[in-house]
């Protein structure tokens, strides 16, 4: 095994693990929720959809801060990445508020959406403690970004099981009612989650400023503010936010687009998404540890070990996509199973199980160089690429096939494979030309 292959994934399984916990939650949270009842699942299922895209958002803003961090730590400046810290921080925290303030307005817009009216006292039920999570998730990002752009990915590994644990046991206690605790049902998963959310940021804070190897970003981080570094920050993040926003946001217009079909269009939907993460978040894994290889060798312009980095990755979310194809071909009508008892969700989703196959290698090829990109910075030609792959051809694909063509969720799903290989192969184009303009010492 080669130099490159080996040091992404060193990095890249901590994060994996973590993301396996990550998986884990998701399957729990959509199997206690289905097994309570199907309107629950339909209900968490449209909740979830809307919230992914400010999750997505949330965790794609974030992703700004790991290059970043990772070229200064690869050129051995503490103090300063210590400084990127609270910045990062800071300008997460802002972020996020903003996107709480429209969430909030848009709960009282629920009924426009066209779900089925008798869902929405449950959606209801179920928004308002994820609306307040977010605060958490995005506090968790940035301090997350930070460990692994220094390479202590283990770190948040810890964090996300820690955190996973707690929230798999309070829907055990909340939704059913066990332990002497009341049955919340949905409203026991949306304050379950809610906990375990606020618990992992607190790991991360504990072990930043204990732990004595993180000392030395101390001096930085408590150093006078600087409102340009702020501004910086953002500059970099926003456009990968909202990248990631653009591909979360095609998922949950499909979403809302499996709702004005059926309650059972739904949920079958929203265990074939929870299904999906499997692929997504081991190329996530990997694609983490490919942005921190390759951004702290072009911190240092070594253009050999950049080409190098690419190639290791991109040999390794290919293996990603066929693990994760064959385990869907295999496992998964039995993986649907385990969310619910329903005949005709589990026949349904036994229907979406190729369509989903179909996209894992356009899925895995854009999380590659999206994120070869962002370690070269070049956030702005990522921001319009995924608006071209999920915007203007996956979302009006997705309603062509489901609608027009009558496919109906298969359409959906479909469509996922037109905007994903379209991102994947623009993206990969993209990275080409920078790297060709930055190695000749082009601007």
């Amino acid at each position: 095994m080669l130099p490159d292959h080996k040091a992404i994934l060193r990095l890249g399984i901590p994060i994996a693990i973590g993301q396996i916990g990550v998986i884990v939650m998701g399957f729990a949270d959509t199997m206690m929720v289905g097994r309570y009842s199907t309107d629950a699942l339909a209900a968490a299922s449209f909740v979830n959809s809307v919230f992914n895209l400010i999750t997505f958002l949330l965790m794609g803003y974030s992703y700004g801060l790991t290059p970043l961090v990772s070229a200064l730590y690869g050129r051995g400046h503490r103090r300063e990445a210590g400084a990127l810290l609270r910045n990062g921080v800071t300008a997460n925290l802002l972020f996020v508020l903003l996107l709480m303030a429209v969430m909030a307005v848009a709960y009282f817009f629920l009924p426009a959406f066209g779900q089925p009216a008798e869902l929405l006292s449950l959606i209801r039920t179920y928004y308002l403690p994820i609306l307040f999570s977010l605060l958490f998730v995005a506090l968790f990002n940035a301090l997350r970004q930070f460990t692994d752009g220094i390479t202590d990915t283990s770190v948040g590994m810890w964090a996300l099981l820690s955190g996973n644990a707690l929230n798999i046991l309070g829907n055990y206690l909340l939704i059913y009612g066990h332990g002497g605790f009341p049955e919340m049902g949905l409203a026991g998963a949306g304050l379950s989650t809610l906990l375990s959310r606020a618990v992992m940021p607190l790991i991360l804070i504990v072990v930043i400023l204990r732990r004595k190897s993180y000392r030395v970003y101390h001096l930085g981080f408590f150093a006078r503010r600087s409102k340009g570094g702020v501004k910086f920050v953002h500059r970099q993040s926003l456009p990968i936010g909202l990248q990631m926003g653009m591909e979360s946001g095609s998922f949950t217009m499909s979403g809302i687009m499996a709702g004005w079909l059926s309650a059972v269009d739904l949920a079958t939907f929203q265990v074939m998404v929870t299904i999906g993460t499997l692929g997504f978040l081991l190329y996530y894994s990997f694609g983490a540890g490919l942005s921190i290889r390759l951004a702290a060798a072009y911190g240092l312009r070594d253009w050999s070990r950049v080409r190098s980095a690419a190639r290791a990755g991109t040999h390794i979310l290919l293996a990603m996509a066929v693990i994760s194809s064959l385990t869907f071909l295999v496992f998964g009508k039995s993986l649907a199973s385990l969310f619910t008892t329903d005949a005709a969700v589990l026949s349904l989703a036994a229907s979406l199980i190729p369509p989903l196959m179909l996209y894992q290698l356009g899925d895995a090829m854009q999380v590659c160089f999206s994120n070869a990109l962002r370690a070269t910075r070049d956030v702005q030609s990522v921001m319009w690429i995924a608006f071209v792959s999920y915007v203007m051809v996956n979302i009006p694909v997705g309603y062509f096939l489901a609608f027009p063509c009558g496919m109906g969720s298969a359409g959906l799903f479909y469509a996922f494979s037109a905007g994903l290989f379209t991102a994947g192969t623009l993206f990969f184009l993209r990275f080409r030309r920078v790297l060709r303009r930055d190695a000749s010492g082009g601007t």
